[in-house]
């Protein structure tokens, strides 16, 4: 980033500091939580809460193609990414990106140009974005390869995802679902299958690429987990690999086995804010209500972070500081970021601002820099004469 980062006194608001809402003021300072004199912005009527951590999101694969036959320049897809994250109050996001046989845009291919794509971006970034692989189970030739580009890129997260099943039942129950599978990767619904096959047949080698894997993750300091456990069975099999993080169970019992073991359990917001999930899965809220989940994350919609906190708290399911701290604090600690996450001193300035009657985020502030800001708190951020001077240079 390029822009000067701020050094003022946010008063006025209500701040989520040791794990309660607190009135006090925060002071941010060349990029860092900090204390002392400093011009202020009165920001009464606001929340001032840490920045969100998004660990999976998908969304971007609709700022890479809109639509499946018309994709555009990665470039363009990653700007478009990274100020849609902003303007939800995202400080740092994982984009979700597939390692798989699908093809197209989930290929080992797109996914190195994609790597490539956010290291020449990555001096424009007003969001810390980062790349989660979610790597098929059934891509056992692509071992190394995987490896060497986990190494080359600093890859930091992995997640195991299986999609066989998924597609050997689609093509029995439902093949006008495959027909739209293939089509995003440019095939036929036969070309498509034959791919499936292809891969199923790679099964009998699969536990030992798993092994391979995460030996090498280990020895990386990559976290990984898995995806969608159907059960407990699965979830303490991917348990005993390693693969700790339990991401979208998609029923009570693989939740309530990873809490069991202490695995660190992860939904998706959009279940929260839709009521219930859009697939037929287990209800986020149930489990959040019953304690078995650690992380909230966008899934395909980065404005669903924010408002699923504010939902949660709406029904009575749990407080704000708790709600939040799923989607900042709880997140910084699975991914072993220890320098954000919470507004304490030293820790980087990364704060989203809310407003507090209507609930919309309306300023983001990344490592001491404004990424977004709108609204009334922008009239009062350049009502300041130091702001004012700051985004004149």
């Amino acid at each position: 980033m390029s822009n000067p980062k701020l050094s003022l006194r946010l008063t006025g608001a209500t701040v989520l500091r040791d794990g309660e809402m607190q009135a006090r003021s925060l002071v941010l300072e060349q990029g860092r939580i900090s204390k002392g004199p400093l011009p202020e912005v009165n920001l009464a009527g606001y929340y001032l809460l840490p920045g969100i951590i998004d660990l999976h999101g998908d969304a971007f694969e609709r700022h890479v193609a809109p639509r499946p036959s018309a994709p555009f320049p990665l470039d363009m897809a990653l700007c478009a990414t990274d100020r849609d994250a902003a303007t939800n109050g995202i400080t740092t996001a994982w984009l979700a990106q597939s390692w798989s046989w699908e093809g197209g845009h989930r290929s080992p291919d797109f996914a190195e140009n994609l790597l490539s794509a956010l290291d020449a971006y990555r001096a424009q970034c007003v969001t810390d974005l980062r790349v989660q692989i979610r790597c098929e189970t059934h891509t056992v030739d692509t071992a190394e390869r995987l490896l060497e580009t986990v190494k080359k890129y600093g890859i930091d997260y992995v997640i195991f995802n299986n999609h066989i099943d998924e597609a050997l039942h689609l093509s029995r129950a439902r093949p006008e679902d495959i027909a739209a599978w293939a089509n995003k990767s440019g095939r036929t619904p036969d070309q498509h299958m034959a791919v499936v096959r292809t891969a199923w047949e790679q099964t009998p080698r699969v536990p030992r690429f798993l092994c391979t894997l995460a030996e090498r993750f280990d020895e990386l300091g990559v976290t990984y987990g898995s995806h969608d456990d159907p059960d407990g069975d699965t979830r303490e099999r991917f348990s005993t690999l390693g693969a700790r993080i339990c991401e979208f169970p998609t029923a009570r019992s693989p939740a309530a086995l990873a809490k069991a073991i202490n695995d660190p359990v992860i939904m998706g917001a959009p279940n929260v804010v839709r009521g219930g999930s859009q697939s037929g899965n287990i209800s986020a809220s149930t489990l959040i209500a019953d304690d078995l989940v650690d992380a909230l994350v966008s899934d395909y919609h980065y404005p669903a972070l924010a408002r699923a906190a504010f939902q949660l708290v709406k029904n009575g399911v749990c407080t704000l500081p708790k709600a939040w701290h799923m989607i900042s604090r709880n997140p910084a600690d699975l991914l072993g970021l220890a320098d954000r996450g919470t507004l304490d001193y030293g820790k980087r300035a990364d704060v989203t601002i809310v407003n507090a009657r209507t609930r919309n985020v309306e300023g983001t502030i990344c490592g001491g820099q404004v990424s977004h800001l709108t609204g009334e708190a922008a009239r009062r951020f350049f009502a300041t004469p130091a702001a004012v001077s700051l985004a004149a240079e």
